[in-house]
């Protein structure tokens, strides 16, 4: 029976199994495996995830790139310490930016940050606020990489400043600037893994889906069916599809690393799964009853009570697995969310 309950999606776990920092070399986590038609649960270690792939399957990554869009700067009005997060670009040198403290600000001033960046605030809503920066977008997007520090998730609580976090929060293929969260099931690849992959005879198959903030927020409805998701960029090139049609066509499995890469797949298939080239937006949301058309492995890492991500991956693993696979992961003190250790479900 699909549970549609919000409480259903609640869990506790210990604070001390949130992963405060990734792990000391990239892929040496562990996993979980967790077996979506019969329930069986085994462990391994990620540096063997190639053992769980034949030649001719595909691996599909999500290639975008999180910018350092954290910004830390004064207020010329009364040097108050204002703190934003670069979100959208408008038009011309108008963005759309999350600012903490922005009650110390009005419409018309200016604030100033490292690097010579500065804005003049121009239409405040709440906390999202509209501003006009001196650089235009591609000179920004240099000044930040610069001078910007990584939008970690509000469980970390190590300083953003750690250049640690310009390394770890990004995979390492990202390309595509424009994410403000990593696709954290792909942290844990390393060059070498992944040549071992494709030494196996696995394609990889990259698209693109810029993570937004609002992807890791709580569900609010008590019927999880209300919930909406915000709408996302995505991209897939055709090399792309033709890779992951070809898989499918020889009847090897599809595998999205990450609930983004999930989406994308899910977004741009048809009823057979096939999966076309696409430029544009996505909010799919998908929730138990979902048919899932063009993916049969799953990598993810384990997701926060109460949100679409442990929605998601309770649809493609199934409610009573995915309970039973968290209920494993705490009793064995896996590291848990952003930073922490991984799930295959196959």
């Amino acid at each position: 029976m699909e549970k549609f309950d919000l409480k259903d999606y609640d869990y506790e776990f210990p604070k001390e199994l949130i992963a405060q920092t990734p792990a000391e070399k990239r892929g040496s986590s562990r996993m979980l495996v967790l077996d979506r038609k019969n329930g069986a649960i085994g462990h391994s270690v990620f540096g063997s995830i190639a053992g769980f792939f034949s030649p001719g399957d595909c691996l599909v990554i999500n290639n975008t790139r999180v910018l350092p869009a954290n910004i830390e700067g004064f207020s010329g009005k009364n040097n108050s310490r204002i703190s934003i997060l670069v979100l959208e670009h408008l038009s011309g040198n108008r963005w759309e930016v999350l600012m903490k403290n922005s009650r110390r600000v009005e419409e018309g001033d200016a604030v100033a940050f490292d690097g010579g960046i500065t804005l003049v605030v121009k239409k405040k809503k709440g906390r999202s606020v509209e501003v006009e920066f001196n650089y235009e977008k591609e000179e920004l997007i240099k000044k930040l990489k610069i001078s910007g520090s990584m939008p970690l998730p509000p469980y970390i609580k190590d300083d953003l400043k750690n250049r640690i976090h310009r390394e770890r929060y990004q995979t390492v293929y990202a390309s595509e600037d424009g994410a403000k969260a990593a696709p954290t099931a792909g942290l844990h690849f390393t060059p070498e893994i992944l040549s071992e992959l494709e030494n196996r005879g696995v394609m990889i198959a990259p698209v693109t889906l810029h993570v937004g903030i609002g992807t890791f927020a709580s569900i609010e409805s008590s019927d999880i069916r209300e919930h909406r998701i915000h709408s996302e960029t995505v991209e897939v090139s055709g090399a792309s599809a033709k890779k992951i049609n070809l898989a499918r066509a020889s009847g090897k499995k599809v595998t999205a690393v990450g609930t983004t890469s999930m989406r994308v797949l899910e977004s741009v298939c048809g009823d057979d799964g096939a999966v076309k080239s696409f430029s544009g937006s996505t909010d799919i949301y998908i929730y138990p009853g979902h048919k899932f058309r063009a993916v049969d492995m799953l990598l993810t890492n384990f997701h926060l009570p109460k949100t679409s991500l442990l929605v998601l991956v309770s649809a493609f693993g199934g409610y009573e697995n995915i309970k039973k696979a968290y209920a494993e992961a705490i009793r064995e003190k896996y590291r848990l969310f952003s930073y922490g250790d991984a799930m295959l479900i196959k």
